[in-house]
Parts: structure tokens; C-alpha cells; sequence
């Protein structure tokens, strides 16, 4: 097994039949961590059930905020730390139970290693939130593009990928060739300079899936109209328009709903990636399929007088 194909060399790959199994949810790594790790390093400590407690949340934060993994690997090594300092605190200090919350967990893992993307935070022109997906899971990002006066230059910056980078170029032929439409001015290409970049620079990002939130993302800074703050998508975009399928719809989706979003715009094509998604979490947002970009941004650009709540 590995968690990625990337380090294979491509000699071997091709001799090997892939088979891609999707990480944990959330939900399920808290229900494995309390129903079989936490009581297996009990037994492994010498711990009774009634020495050690750890809630709920202690153990969401766990996952969240100290492990970053599609697996249960480093979530088990966080329990077993946890487990060995609870049992040197009841051999050294005499107490008979220890009690782990999210107040004190830090004092038995030390500082939080990840921190939680709680998404944008108000509307705003030129930023739109997609989705991508990791060898760890689905992750949301941030993508952020400035319009200036300048000579029709495209600036990409983030450590984007070759694929990333013809994926922003097809989005901008787009906004050229339906520049009217858009109520773009029709000779931006020629006076104003774009700047697309994906935070995190330090982290190589490649894949076409960020075709249509670069895209929109650009047409919301040429057009000075907001992006809605609760929408997060994914999706490949052409010259024409249309919106194609990518891969890792479940972990993407997860991803959006970790950090509250309320709607979520997939490609149409992807319809059949909606079966994996976990009922709980259909039930608590709005999953658009859609096939042009027109779909999208109807969805995305705000108009005067929108509301958060009527998305």
C-alpha cells in the first residue's frame, strides 16, 4: 500500500493495478479511536477504563488539530502519549483518574500542529474558496486574484504546477472571449494585469480541479462583484465554458463541511460520486451539480441586495 503514487517510479506503476480506497471521515476515525484505539492502549498501559477519560471533544481536537493523515497512524501514537503521561501522573501523584478535555489537552500533546481553515470570513471581490484533495484528505483553499493597471501580464504565483497553470490560462481565454457577457471591460487583456496565487506557497499544488474557482475568482476582481463566502467548488473548466469531472469528491466535500460551508458546486459528471457522501452530511448542505460556468457563477457572484442566508 502507499499514500501516494507520485513517489512510484513510473517503471513499476505500470506494472501495478491501482486501487484507490478513500481515508477516514472524521466521524468515523473519532468512533474507531473511542470504540478500539483508546481501549487497546489502555490494556497496553496497564490502564483501566476508569483511570483514564477522555472527552469527546479532547478527542475531535485530536484529529483536527494534531493529526493530519487519510489513516488512524499518528492518531494512535497521540492516544498512546496521552495514555503514558496519564499513567506517570497516577504512579507519581497518586491520582486515581485523569481526566483529558479540550481545555487541558495541551498539557499531554503540547501545541495544536495544525490549525483548523475556518474559511473567509465576510464576502469579498476577487476571492473564492475551492477545493482540492491530498494524500491526508481533502483540503479547501483560499484563491485570491488582483486586477491592476498594466499590459494583459498573468502572474501565478504559489508553487503551482504546470497543470494548474494551463488551467488559470484556459479560465482567462474564457473571460476574453465572453467578456461582454460578463460585463467585463472588453480591452482588460490589453490595460490591466492579473495576479492569481494560492496561499501556502510553500506547498507545490498542481491538478486542473481549481479550473473554475480561479475562474471565478477572476471574474468577481475584473467585474468588482463579491464571491459568496459559504460557496466552496471544485471543478476543470474549457475554453467553452463547461464544467468537467475531477476526482476526490468525497474527501473535497468533507473537507467543506469541516469548516462550515453551506453550499458546494460540483461538476455535473460527478453525480456519482454523491453515493459515498455520508447522509449526515448531505443533510447539512446544499450540493449543486453543474455543467457551465453561467451555472456557476449564478450560483457564486453575488448581486446587490444578496443575504447569506438565500444561497
Amino acid at each position: 500500500t502507499a499514500n501516494t503514487v507520485a513517489s512510484i517510479p513510473p517503471a513499476l506503476l505500470d506494472r501495478m493495478e491501482v486501487i484507490r480506497i478513500s481515508g477516514y471521515t472524521e466521524e468515523e476515525k473519532l468512533n474507531i479511536a473511542m470504540k478500539h484505539i483508546l481501549p487497546k492502549q489502555l490494556k497496553e498501559h496497564g490502564l483501566k477504563e476508569k483511570n483514564l477519560k477522555i472527552s469527546q471533544n479532547a478527542m475531535e481536537s485530536i484529529i483536527r488539530n494534531y493529526t493530519r493523515e487519510a489513516g488512524v497512524r499518528e492518531l494512535e501514537r497521540n492516544i498512546a502519549n496521552i495514555c503514558r503521561k496519564a499513567t506517570k501522573r497516577i504512579v507519581e501523584e497518586n491520582v486515581k483518574i485523569v481526566r483529558v478535555n479540550q481545555g487541558n489537552l495541551h498539557k499531554y500533546l503540547g501545541v495544536e500542529k495544525y490549525l483548523t481553515d475556518m474559511g473567509e470570513r465576510e464576502h469579498q471581490v476577487g476571492v473564492a474558496t475551492g477545493l482540492a484533495w491530498t494524500a491526508f484528505g481533502g483540503e479547501t483553499l483560499s484563491i485570491e486574484v488582483n486586477s491592476m493597471k498594466g499590459t494583459g501580464k498573468l502572474h501565478l504565483t504559489g508553487q503551482l504546477g504546470d497543470v494548474m497553470k494551463e488551467s488559470a490560462q484556459a479560465g482567462i481565454s474564457y473571460i476574453r472571449a465572453n467578456s461582454k457577457v460578463l460585463e467585463i471591460d472588453e480591452n482588460f487583456h490589453e490595460e490591466m494585469d492579473l495576479h492569481i496565487h494560492v496561499p501556502e506557497g510553500a506547498i507545490p499544488k498542481d491538478g486542473p480541479s481549481a479550473g473554475i474557482t480561479m475562474a471565478t475568482a477572476s471574474i468577481s476582481a475584473l467585474s468588482n462583484k463579491p464571491v459568496n463566502k459559504d460557496i466552496a467548488m471544485t471543478g476543470e473548466i474549457t475554453l467553452r465554458g463547461r464544467v468537467l469531472p475531477v476526482g476526490g469528491i468525497k474527501e473535497k466535500i468533507l473537507a467543506a463541511h469541516r469548516i462550515g460551508i453551506k453550499k458546494v458546486l460540483i461538476p455535473f459528471e460527478n453525480k456519482k460520486d454523491l453515493e459515498e457522501i455520508p447522509d449526515k452530511v448531505k443533510k447539512s448542505m446544499k450540493i449543486v451539480l453543474v455543467k457551465t460556468m453561467d451555472e456557476v457563477l449564478e450560483h457564486a457572484l453575488l448581486k446587490e441586495g444578496d443575504k447569506d442566508e438565500n444561497i
